[in-house]
């Protein structure tokens, strides 16, 4: 899925070395990709995985639902990959250390939405800046404890 055509990348600088920031990440992003709201959508658009398997903290296959990790390569990059019915997906988080103790995180995503209802549903959700919103809040979420 690494030929994905690009959606966005959003950062953030998280006031917390990198090995501290990616003992945050494996277990947040889980939580708060598959819980809640999040799990009641990947219901309602019948995401592929659909259920919660392998290796925690988060490891190579294992999965939740919306999303199967693909790529680890620990302390700085997590790569997400799933589908539903209007979209094939890869989400990937990067870290990097900065000089002063900060990280910087980022989340790229990569997406096609095909058909109609894909192009649709692009619309609905990217181009409203929906998506856009809903990463932001995310990684901002990494500022805190």
């Amino acid at each position: 899925m690494s030929d994905l055509p690009f959606v966005d990348e959003h950062c953030v600088v998280v006031d917390l070395a990198a090995t501290e920031l990616w003992a945050r990440l494996l277990p947040r992003v889980e939580r708060s990709l598959s819980r809640g709201g999040g799990a009641r959508y990947a219901r309602v658009v019948r995401t592929v995985p659909r259920g919660c398997g392998g290796a925690r903290p988060l490891a190579l296959g294992s999965d939740f639902p919306g999303f199967r990790v693909v790529g680890v390569l620990p302390g700085r990059e997590l790569a997400l990959e799933g589908r539903h019915l209007f979209s094939t997906y890869r989400l990937v988080f990067r870290i990097q250390e900065l000089t002063d103790g900060r990280s910087r995180l980022r989340a790229e995503t990569r997406a096609s939405f095909p058909g109609a209802a894909g192009w649709v549903y692009r619309l609905l959700v990217i181009r409203s800046g929906g998506h856009a919103l809903a990463m932001r809040r995310m990684l901002d979420a990494y500022r805190r404890p």
